[in-house]
């Protein structure tokens, strides 16, 4: 296993939101997003590893916040991670123990168990939270993506980047 994933996959309800879905009486769904996340990404970006969104819904509010935050690749309306994370491994000639993978529920188990990585969601059931090979603290919708690439990629490669950062928006 490499120092650092070549690829971070992540699933978006129950990791990026808190798995909540509300509808208002117009039938319009919305979700709530933790800014923290997009922190995440960033800091990936920085250390030159991709980012992909594996998700089993498919609506434009997951579309929006992967085109806002630059997500590297996006697949909505998943039915098997598995197949579709080894198929892009395979198109980047990497292998599934090269990539991170964050999810939280049962269609998460079979990527999880087979990525060199695996994030799990302090919220998440406890069989898929005992798959966790980076524990976390945080809930799903609580800024555990980002939680998940700081554990990643080490307090001591991140803060030099939020140091850096802070140094450009003054």
């Amino acid at each position: 296993m490499e120092e650092f994933p070549k690829l971070i996959l992540t699933d978006i309800d129950g990791v990026w939101t808190d798995g909540g879905m509300y509808y208002d009486g117009t039938d319009m769904e919305i979700k709530k997003f933790h800014t923290y996340d997009s922190a995440g990404v960033l800091f990936a970006h920085h250390f030159g590893i991709p980012v992909g969104i594996l998700t089993g819904e498919n609506t434009e509010i997951v579309r929006r916040r992967a085109n806002k935050l630059k997500i590297d690749y996006l697949f909505l309306g998943v039915k098997d991670k598995l197949a579709v994370a080894e198929n892009l491994c395979n198109e980047l000639k990497i292998e599934l123990k090269d990539v991170a993978y964050i999810g939280d529920d049962i269609n998460d188990i079979p990527l999880l168990k087979r990525v060199g990585w695996a994030g799990v969601p302090a919220s998440a059931p406890d069989y898929v939270y005992q798959l966790t090979s980076i524990p976390l603290s945080k809930n799903g919708g609580d800024g555990v993506f980002r939680e998940f690439i700081e554990r990643l990629l080490g307090s001591e490669r991140v803060f030099p980047i939020i140091e850096h950062m802070q140094l450009e928006s003054q």
